[in-house]
């Protein structure tokens, strides 16, 4: 079942990118930018999550996998693509926020321009930042076999335990934070917004009119909410955790309490595929078309 899942997610993210890339949803072109980096990094969580460290671990406990560099490369690498996950819909989230309640900044900072500086910043800093886990790894002997790896006791050593500590508060308590303040402050512009224009088409005419302003907002926030609001359900249980046995420093660690938030966590890379195409129509077309065309050309091609 889990082979099953992981193909399938894997197929879905593999999809969302060739039709986002596409251009062709009716997106604004720095909206694309976002949504095809995210998918990108979505699939880089399963196949290094997902597939190479639990199935690999899980089916192949004595390969290559476990061979101490390979090992500590793969730790890096683990925790970069998740960085790169949380942080892109952070930046996604703030886009759609300066694009509906800043309007002064909306030229300047909603391009493609700045959007492929952002996404180039945050993978190169999640990628740099992740380098001295490399380090938090030790070979160990496994008899009959190469050597492997296992961690390193860091945490009685200070600077590595702030390293650690820092590390799990910037993914993903800040991006919690972030996003539902975002989240909020938008809510809030968009109720205010609304209700000023429907006093104002109120005064000067019947007021049942489609508004196309409003229509705009509203398929941008229900994009904007169904992405950040399926991270903020999805890491909760992770943050929780995190609050916990970090700051409130409860020494009860429950293993099932982590366990659950790492496959809500990496559930959280499997769902926008399923956002994209129940939010939005110009995908779900683009998406059956990308199924029906090679049946049709098959067809065609037996019948010639």
């Amino acid at each position: 079942m889990v082979q099953n899942l992981k193909k399938g997610n894997f197929e879905a993210n593999l999809m969302t990118i060739v039709i986002l890339s596409r251009g062709s949803c009716g997106l604004a072109r720095c909206t694309g930018r976002y949504l095809v980096s995210m998918a990108a990094a979505d699939l880089l969580v399963i196949i290094c999550c997902v597939m190479l460290n639990y199935l690999g671990s899980l089916y192949f406990p004595f390969s290559i996998l476990t061979y101490y560099h390979v090992c500590s490369l793969k730790g890096i690498m683990n925790a970069a693509v998740v960085d790169c996950s949380v942080w892109l819909t952070v930046a996604f989230t703030f886009d759609r926020f300066v694009a509906i309640c800043c309007q002064r900044w909306k030229v300047r900072y909603c391009t493609e321009e700045t959007a492929a500086r952002v996404i180039m910043t945050i993978c190169t800093v999640s990628y740099l930042r992740n380098i001295p886990r490399y380090f938090i790894y030790e070979p160990v002997i496994i008899p009959s076999s190469f050597p492997g790896c296992r961690l390193r006791n860091v945490c009685t050593k200070s600077p590595w335990a702030v390293y650690m500590w820092s590390g799990t508060a910037l993914t993903p308590l800040i991006p919690y934070v972030c996003i539902s303040l975002l989240n909020a402050l938008t809510v809030r512009h968009v109720l205010v917004a609304s209700r000023v224009r429907r006093a104002f088409r109120g005064q000067g005419g019947d007021g049942k009119q489609i508004d196309p302003e409003m229509e705009n907002r509203r398929r941008s926030i229900i994009l904007l909410f169904a992405i950040s609001g399926s991270f903020i359900v999805l890491w909760i249980t992770r943050v929780v955790d995190f609050v916990f046995q970090e700051i409130l420093l409860d020494v009860s660690h429950n293993v099932i309490v982590s366990q659950v938030g790492d496959m809500l966590m990496y559930l959280n890379s499997c769902t926008n595929t399923c956002i994209y195409a129940l939010t939005q129509a110009k995908f779900r077309e683009e998406m059956r078309r990308a199924v029906t065309q090679p049946i049709h050309r098959f067809l065609k091609l037996i019948k010639k």
